[in-house]
């Protein structure tokens, strides 16, 4: 049976603390930049995100961008062949508003509606739709990345057999939509820091009375040491 997340959202705020939520960027922004994200670190994703949108007046222009210029221009994000044509699909595929590509109008949708329009885009994902509601529209989506997947996994937020894709409503349910946004940037900050993918730091995790994977996560460094 799962663990109620109650006990460890409580956890994760008395040490990381609450976070207000702003927009990070306007919504084709950060569909952009997500998909950039995919495979690569943040940190080649900025490069290449600054990089395509400091070499084009604006998201019309890289529509009609060749895809050998776009993948040029995002190279530092990895699999940039891939991401070229997908991007440039994508923004086509995007409403225009008063002569620029927008994406203003999900604000007016209901979650599940506008997870579903973004979705049957090619090339999104349940992740990258949920990045763009909850980021640019601060509507309740769960976005499951790496580090909440594995921690969620972790602690038996989420059954052994969930996947990555069924990780999004389920963790969204049980969360509830007003602590979605603390609960993944809480997790993400605890997996970066302290429930590392290979050696999670067991020892130093403030959730380790109740997290039910400690003793075996002990047991493999010991193990390995």
């Amino acid at each position: 049976m799962p663990l109620s997340t109650t006990p460890v959202l409580q956890i994760l705020l008395e040490n990381y603390g609450i976070r207000e939520w702003y927009a990070r960027r306007d919504p084709v922004s950060e569909l952009v930049f997500t998909i950039l994200t995919q495979n690569t670190s943040d940190a080649n994703a900025f490069r290449a995100f600054d990089s395509l949108t400091s070499s084009f007046k604006n998201w019309t222009e890289i529509a009609n961008a060749d895809e050998a210029d776009i993948a040029k221009l995002i190279k530092f994000g990895g699999l940039s062949n891939v991401k070229a044509p997908r991007i440039k699909k994508i923004l086509q595929q995007l409403p225009e508003n008063e002569g620029r590509i927008s994406l203003s109008f999900l604000e007016e949708m209901q979650l599940e509606e506008a997870k579903i329009w973004l979705t049957s885009l090619d090339g999104v994902g349940p992740k990258t739709a949920a990045c763009v509601l909850l980021f640019s529209f601060g509507k309740p989506a769960m976005p499951v990345d790496t580090h909440v997947f594995r921690v969620a996994k972790r602690l038996n937020l989420i059954d052994e057999n969930v996947t990555v894709d069924q990780a999004h409503p389920l963790l969204e349910q049980a969360v509830g939509p007003e602590n979605v946004y603390n609960f993944h940037i809480s997790m993400i900050e605890h997996g970066r820091r302290i429930c590392h993918a290979r050696t999670p730091n067991c020892t130093q995790c403030f959730l380790n009375n109740i997290c039910p994977s400690k003793r075996s996560n002990q047991r493999s460094v010991r193990e390995s040491s």
